[in-house]
């Protein structure tokens, strides 16, 4: 059976061509880079060589680069960091209601040291409204995370104009980019960020690696303490065939993106319209234009998002109904309710997301295994 894979906002598999610059550093190229000797400043070569590839990407300078764990730590990290480093100024938090888990939990954990978070709506768009944003700053706001684009519903957010906002009052502000780095325009002063996180395993990289760009003069605490790596702001001894493979990675994003986009969304406009025209009762969930040019969320009326998924995976497409971080939780994706989707509606939604191994025949073939099960799943319920 010929199995096609459309979840790539869950992760993407290793290009063939980061395997070949992480397989060194997998074998004889072992050294820590930690170490004076020459073992271990060919590691350091290495790891200076990806963080100037990161930073390229992101138009900053290398230094401003710190290799985390992944973008889980890189979140945790840029909430933590700066709230801790900045109680002397205030003790407000801004977010939005549709950020990843990764940002919204650490949020919540800083109320347990004093801290408050105001939760701002988005519409039904998914968008966030900067004038909403502006409304909740105040004197004690030490920060505002927005995410650039939405890893459910492919929404991308208005970064610049509440960048805008944040910086005339003096307030830092981050991104999660996890979902655009590598696929966007990520350059820090034009989104006017101060701190930005990404993973590696988002654009064809090795899982277990992220990064965390913190602007020079930022504010920030680090989590983790210990041998003093990445200048003291991430202790733990570098994982460098993870960096190599990051570093390879977004250096394959800058050559390769723009192009890349433009046929994946020429895929995802052609799945789509076949899914339009063959099945009644769907809707497409978020910003019809601002989004993700490979995302797909999808309402399906008369069906249970799990059971749709289940179906489609037994006949050879993997598609999810959300977060793949998410997944196994019984409630409603908190994504899709803060656009206003009811629990049921929330439940019987699909994202279908694309990538760069993507091919015409996978999205035909999607298109039609989709068609047949809703068919097959609607007829169920009928009794």
């Amino acid at each position: 059976m010929k199995r096609v894979y459309l979840d790539f906002a869950a992760t993407t598999p290793v290009d063939p061509r980061v395997r070949e610059a992480m397989a060194p550093y997998l074998g004889p190229v072992f050294g820590n880079p930690s170490s004076i000797h020459q073992f271990g400043q060919e590691a350091l070569a290495a790891v200076d060589e990806a963080r100037g590839r990161v930073a390229a990407l992101l138009n900053a300078s290398p230094e401003e680069i710190v290799f985390t764990g992944g973008g889980t730590e890189a979140n945790n990290a840029a909430v933590k960091g700066v709230c801790l480093a900045s109680r002397d100024k205030g003790n407000r938090i801004v977010t939005t209601a549709v950020e990843h888990h990764a940002v919204l939990h650490p949020c919540e954990f800083m109320e347990a040291f004093g801290f408050e978070c105001a939760v701002i709506p988005v519409g039904r768009d998914g968008l966030a409204d900067p004038d909403d944003v502006k409304k909740a700053l105040t004197p004690r706001t030490v920060m505002v995370s927005v995410m650039h684009a939405n890893n459910e519903i492919g929404v991308i957010q208005p970064l610049a104009e509440i960048g805008r906002l944040a910086r005339e009052r003096g307030i830092a502000f981050h991104t999660d980019a996890v979902q655009t780095f590598g696929h966007l325009d990520t350059g820090v002063d034009s989104l006017g960020v101060d701190l930005l996180s990404l993973s590696g395993h988002k654009l064809y990289g090795p899982k277990g690696i992220g990064a965390l760009y913190i602007r020079k003069g930022t504010p920030f605490v680090p989590l983790l303490h210990g041998g003093g790596q990445e200048a003291g702001r991430r202790s733990s001894t570098h994982n460098v065939p993870g960096i190599v493979g990051l570093g390879k990675a977004a250096d394959l994003a800058g050559r390769e993106m723009k192009a890349e986009n433009e046929r994946i969304l020429d895929l995802r406009n052609r799945l789509y319209g076949r899914v339009r025209r063959d099945i009644d009762g769907v809707r497409l969930n978020g910003h019809p234009e601002k989004r993700l040019a490979n995302n797909l969320n999808l309402s399906v009326e008369g069906v249970e998002g799990e059971s749709l998924l289940v179906r489609m995976d037994i006949e050879g497409v993997a598609v999810s109904t959300g977060s793949a971080c998410g997944s196994g939780s019984e409630k409603p994706s908190h994504v899709l309710t803060a656009i206003g989707l009811s629990p049921k509606e929330a439940r019987g939604s699909i994202r279908l997301t694309l990538g760069r191994m993507t091919t015409q025949s996978d999205v035909d073939e999607a298109a039609a295994v989709l068609q047949k099960t809703v068919d097959a799943l609607r007829s169920i319920a009928s009794g």
